[in-house]
């Protein structure tokens, strides 16, 4: 299916049926996020355009690949183009991505935290530690 006939609306019709629900348009947005070379590609841009080559080099990817993670972030809305010569540049299309990142840094940044604190929590009372340190004393 072209991806013209894929991409619908909340609320209107497409050519390609129904509209689709906001959950599934919802997943379909996190689902291109959920590949580590495309998280990447958003914090090198962070700072500006980037040459596909230079992302490229960054991403120590070759060609297709970085092809194909660009066309996919480009199809869901992530990133514009524009073509320079024989250079194509990319940018982030909406900054507030990087909003949603740096909320996703700090969720995991909390959890890991917890966890660490939990892990440190049952090392301080295994019966191990308990042990060596009555020997201790």
């Amino acid at each position: 299916m072209p991806a013209a006939a894929r991409k619908s609306r909340v609320g209107t019709k497409s050519q390609a049926g129904p509209p689709q629900p906001i959950h599934k348009i919802k997943a379909d947005f996190f689902r291109t996020l959920g590949h580590p070379v495309r998280v990447r590609v958003l914090e090198l841009l962070k700072e500006g355009e980037l040459t596909v080559g230079k992302l490229q080099a960054e991403l120590e990817i070759d060609s297709s690949g970085a092809s194909q993670h660009l066309g996919a972030m480009r199809r869901q809305g992530l990133l514009e183009s524009r073509r320079e010569g024989t250079s194509v540049f990319y940018r982030v299309r909406d900054p507030r991505i990087f909003q949603l990142l740096e909320t996703a840094r700090q969720l995991i940044g909390s959890y890991l935290e917890e966890t660490q604190a939990l892990i440190g929590d049952l090392d301080e009372s295994s019966p191990a530690r308990s042990k060596a340190g009555a020997k201790r004393r």
